[in-house]
């Protein structure tokens, strides 16, 4: 009977040590770890790990680069948020939290599976062409550095620049185009006896000998009337008397 009680008492004394073990291990809390520092300033296109047939790099859109980052698996605890900055060329630097809610399928926390699951994967889809410049995680846990595992190189999408119109350059005007034509017309000159030119629209110039000739023209006319005048009046006058 003692015997039995003494046994009863060392496994009642097992189970309290336990219990107090248990007790008084304390909770892993967050805490912050930096990226490798080996990883920084690198694209996607010139890490030396790249693997494109990650099955989560199945939805990586068109010229985009997929990062993998992952936490060691000899250090304790889970990812709960990265902040990563990134050099996006002329468009300067950016930043990037994971996980995004606000797109959840392009910068995502993904857990090992299994029995035991782990936070201990983080994927980001950029731009092709960024640089990784430096980055932290929140952990559960305490470790010394994160890493990035491997890349899948996008092709960055060029677009064709929009044509300048060409501009049709305006003829100088010279000194004859400038100066207008007159479009009058030169009044004609009267001519007298040496003659002279007449620039009437359709006239011909009038020489010297031209107005001798209707000179003599007219004479001859003004005495060939004068003549029958006078043989009119004779016949006049005959009529008369008979």
């Amino acid at each position: 009977m003692p015997q039995r009680r003494r046994v009863a008492r060392a496994a009642v004394s097992t189970a309290a040590a336990a219990a107090c073990l248990t007790l008084a291990t304390p909770a892993w809390a967050s805490s912050t770890v930096p990226l490798h520092s080996d990883h920084e300033g690198k694209t996607a296109a010139n890490f030396s790990e790249q693997k494109c047939d990650d099955p989560k790099f199945d939805n990586l859109p068109a010229g985009h680069d997929g990062w993998h980052f992952v936490l060691p698996t000899n250090g304790a605890g889970d990812f709960e948020s990265l902040t990563l900055t990134f050099s996006a060329g002329i468009a300067g630097t950016v930043t990037v939290n994971v996980p995004d809610p606000t797109d959840p399928y392009t910068d995502f926390l993904s857990s090992t599976g299994g029995r035991n699951p782990q936070v201990k994967h983080a994927y980001v889809f950029t731009p092709a062409g960024w640089t990784l410049v430096d980055g932290t995680a929140t952990i559960s846990g305490e470790a010394d550095r994160f890493n990035l595992s491997h890349t899948c190189p996008g092709t960055p999408v060029t677009q064709s620049p929009t044509p300048t119109p060409t501009q049709t350059p305006t003829p100088t005007p010279t000194e004859s185009d400038s100066e207008s034509p007159n479009p009058s017309v030169t009044p004609s000159n009267s001519g007298g006896a040496g003659g002279g030119d007449s620039d009437d629209e359709g006239g011909l110039p009038v020489t010297g000998a031209a107005a001798t000739t209707i000179a003599l023209l007219g004479v001859g006319l003004i005495g060939g009337g004068a003549t029958l005048l006078v043989l009119r009046r004779r016949r006049d006058n005959i009529t008369f008397t008979s």
